[in-house]
Parts: C-alpha cells; structure tokens; sequence
C-alpha cells in the first residue's frame, strides 16, 4: 500500500478545548452548585482553570495512567475535570452516585483511584463508605473556599495560585482518557474504557446534521448526568461546536429547568423521559411555555408518545437517542431524511417518536438470529443487535478476553429490527433488568438481596409500567412452607441491602412461576401483574 503524506497529529481531548478558546473564546459557560451563586465563565477563562486544575493534580504527584474518581453533578467544576485530567494522560473515572454503596465501592476500587473529588453534598455518601476505599488517598470537596466542610480541602483553594498554563504533554490517541462502567446489572459493574480517540471521534459524529446538529447558536443545557457516559458525550461535541453551556447541577425539578431555559435561553437539553415528565406537568400547572427551547433530545428509556405529542404541541422538536455506556454511547439519533419527510408529517413524527433512531457515520449495526445469520433490514424481521466502530468497546477493563465476537461485532443484548431507512427499534431486552427513570436496577441482585430474608424460599422481581418512572420492579414471594412473611417484614430486611430506590414498588406473596428448565418465568410475571402500578 501506498503511505499517505499528511500530517500525522494525534487526537487528544484537550485539543477540544483548546480550539474553543480560540474560535469561541467569550462564549459562555454557566453553572449552578451547590448552594452557591451562580458561576458565569467563558471558554477562554474555563481554559486557564483547566490549567490551574491540572497543575494541582500533578502537584499531588499523580502521574500519566493514574485514575481519579469523581462524585459530582453537572456543574463548570466537573466540566473542567473532563478536560484536566485526561489532558494531563490521567483516567477520570466518573463514579456514579445513585449507585447501591457496595456498587459504588466497587468501582473505586476497581477502577484503583488514587483521588477522589466530590459535591459537598456528596460527603455522607463518601463517610459511608470511606473505610471500604483501598486506594484512594485523598479526598478534594468540589466547593468555594467559603464552603469547604470541615475536614475537607476544597478544590478551589487548591487551585487558587496554580499556573494558568499547563505543558499538555502529546500522547498517543489510543491513550485511556474516562472510565465509565456499567451499572451492575447482572453482577459486579463492568469498567469501559474510553480513549482520547474514541472521545474526540464520538465527539465528531455526536455533533453532526444527522446527529445532535450543534451550532454555535446553540445553548445546550445536559440533564443527562455527567456520570452517564459523559452525559452522553455533549460536554465534547458541544464545545467542538462553541455551544453556550448550562450546567444545571443537580436541580431537575420543573421550575429549576424552566428557571434556567427563560433565564439563559437555552436552545437544546436532554435528558431521561422521567425529567421531561416533571418539566411538561410543570408548564401545565403554571401555563408556562418552553421559550427558547427548540429540541429536547430523550434517551435511557423509550419516549413516551403522549411526551412526544405534548412537545410537539409546544413547538419543540423530540428525538430519540439509543446507546450504551459501551458505545460511549450514541449508537443511534431519531433525526429525519428526505425520504420519509416525503411520506407526510404524521408518518415522519410516527417513525420518529416510535423509533430508537437511525444509522450514524461511525457506527455500523446489524440484526442477526440466534444462529449468528445476518437478519433483513425490512422493520419486521427482529434479532440480537450487534455493533461495531470507532467508539465501541473492544473489551470490559481488566478483562482478559474481548467482549467482540467474530470480525469485532459487539452484542448489545438487546432485541430490535432495523428498517429500510436505517431506523432501529427496539423490541426487547436480553436480560430482565429494569430502568427506572434512566436508572438501571439489577432484578437479579434485588431477588439475591430478597432471598436472605428468613421465610424467603424464593424471590422474583420483574419491571412493569410506572407512570411517572417509566417502570418501577414489583417483588414476588415465595415462602417456605409453615412461614408466614408480611410486607414491612420484607422491606425493612432489605433497606440495609439496597439503594432506597431499588425498593419495590409492591410486594406479592405467592406462587412464583417457573419455566420448564427451572427459571424464573418472568414473562408470566408482566402478565399476571403488569398493571398493578399503572394507577402509582
């Protein structure tokens, strides 16, 4: 082959930033925190912050392929960690709160991270489980210097005084940058490990026409956690694109984000079905409208129609997003084509509130059966969704074997057909977990939790239909024979076991069916109980 002769400069995350500074240099960046003012910054300023943060974090002798973890919320401090650590060659592991605590301990420690920096509202949750941390050496609270709880340093007093400047060292673009795992649904959660390239060229792709459709015009407020797969990578495509930014913290109520979307005019936001629930029955109650808001973007469960419908009438533009903390995650985006905005308004909005999305630059997808064979792309035929690109994991972190099967195809573990347009839908799940408000709650360890209750012969957990969460698990049990168990009995033996919200919604005692082979039959579940909370 024939070597071609251009410049071969490596991609770093850093870069992004960089060029936003230069290209965007006053375009705003605004954050709530944490019981403090409202913090007004502009990519040029956020730049030389970045610079501050990465001379502290070196200070404190962390060095190339160290991890740090971060407990925090969407705000400019977390914002600018995205860009100091993997900048510096450090792996930020963005640690999920809402996580169980022996999840949430896992993943530290798994990760091996050296420092860990969090809200301050996040404290209790560190003091929980400060003596289960078997790497961590110190603890930085992501605070002003006025706020800084008692026994804590706070991040801005350790920047304050720092150089400006950083000598961002060049790295290979295959050089680890973010740690995200999976949050632990069938066992211990799974580390994916994205690379400088894999975020830049995700970043690339997620800004796209077909994709998100960024401008500099655009005021992108993320409701999608920074602690989800990088927020589902907007922090990056955004500022490829000079977008204003709008980090609303930890405040989704329905006022907040409507406060927020008047206050800043935001133009785009994202964001679980369960927040855009609280924010459309905000407007109902107050008779507000959305303003500047042009386009909500809905992932982590399927939308709603009647979500879809109420936008719609507002004037703002749904679209649907699939992925996975494995596909860094954009895998698909519910935007038009030509060809079926020719079929007519309704049948466009149809394929568009009833599609996950279609086909991205970056991602190849194919259906295939239970034999591997490659399944017809005609919307009817369904299959095991495999995927493969630029920004899909190759193999879990720490794990010895790829997560790829043959020619690097990656399966989803979900069920979906793809139509003739490139529309995926998803039609099923391999595994029976449940998501709860874009929360992933694992049925099996939720059954294993249930099982050590004394009486317990067995336990079954399923999701139904939830209202407001989308789905919510409801608990079947069995017990042994000449035990007599009641509900309080249950739920207070497993408010030590799990996260509150992993509760179930309601208990049963009764039979709990089984397959032939001996399993848990947890269709017959949904059909015998998929409507108990459709009243919640």
């Amino acid at each position: 082959m024939l070597p071609g002769l251009m410049q071969d400069r490596q991609l770093a995350i850093i870069d992004i930033l960089r060029f936003a500074a230069t290209a965007h240099a006053g375009q705003e960046i605004v954050s709530k925190n944490v019981d403090e003012p409202i913090w007004r910054s502009t990519y040029a300023a956020t730049t030389k912050r970045v610079a501050q943060a990465a001379n502290m974090l070196s200070g404190l002798g962390l060095k190339a392929g160290d991890r740090i973890s971060t407990l925090s919320w969407n705000t400019h401090r977390h914002f600018e960690l995205f860009y100091a650590a993997p900048g510096m060659g450090l792996v930020a592991h963005t640690a999920n709160p809402r996580l169980p605590d022996e999840h949430l301990i896992y993943t530290i420690n798994h990760a091996g991270s050296r420092v860990l920096l969090l809200d301050r509202n996040m404290v209790d949750i560190y003091r929980g489980i400060a003596d289960k941390l078997e790497t961590v050496e110190k603890v930085i609270t992501l605070t002003d210097s006025e706020r800084t709880p008692d026994g804590f340093e706070g991040y801005e007093d350790l920047i304050s005084g720092q150089p400006e400047t950083f000598d961002w060292p060049e790295m290979d673009e295959n050089t680890a940058a973010f740690l995200c795992y999976t949050s632990g649904t069938t066992g211990d959660p799974k580390g994916v490990l994205y690379s400088h390239r894999s975020v830049v060229l995700h970043g690339f792709a997620a800004g796209l026409s077909g994709a998100l459709g960024f401008s500099a015009f655009d005021v992108v407020m993320p409701c999608q956690s920074l602690y989800h797969a990088t927020a589902w990578g907007l922090p990056f495509a955004g500022a490829i694109n000079g977008v204003k930014f709008v980090f609303p913290c930890d405040k989704y109520d329905g006022a907040s984000l409507q406060a927020l979307i008047e206050s800043e005019g935001v133009t785009f936001s994202g964001g679980v079905p369960t927040i855009w629930t609280m924010y459309l029955d905000h407007l109902e109650k107050t008779g507000g409208s959305p303003g500047t808001l042009q386009r909500v973007i809905i992932g982590g469960s399927a939308v709603p129609r009647d979500m879809a419908v109420a936008f719609d009438k507002l004037g703002v533009t749904v679209q649907q997003i699939y992925g996975m903390t494995e596909t860094s995650p954009l895998g698909v985006v519910s935007t038009s084509t030509p060809a079926l905005a020719a079929r007519g308004r309704d049948a466009e909005n149809e394929q568009i509130w009833t599609r996950q999305g279609r086909m991205m630059f970056g991602i190849e997808m194919k259906i295939v059966d239970d034999d591997g064979k490659d399944l017809p792309n005609d919307g009817v035929a369904d299959g095991a969704l495999m995927v493969r690109g630029p920004w899909v994991l190759e193999r879990y972190y720490r794990a010895e074997e790829s997560a790829c099967g043959d020619n690097g195809w990656f399966d989803t573990g979900d069920i979906s057909t793809i139509d003739e347009l490139g529309f995926m839908r998803i039609t099923d799940r391999k595994k029976d977990v449940i998501k709860s408000g874009g929360e992933w709650i694992s049925s099996i360890d939720l059954e294993n939790a249930a099982t050590g209750c004394p009486g317990v012969k067995v336990a079954a957990v399923a999701g139904v239909y939830h209202p407001k969460w989308e789905e919510r698990p409801i608990m079947l049990i069995e017990a042994h024979d000449g035990e007599t168990l009641d509900e309080g009995e249950v739920r207070a033996y497993l408010e030590s076991k799990v996260a509150s919200w992993w509760m179930p919604d309601k208990i049963f005692f009764e039979d709990v069916p089984m397959t032939a082979t001996g399993k848990i039959d947890k269709k017959t579940i949904r059909d015998r109980h998929g409507d108990a909370l459709k009243d919640q």
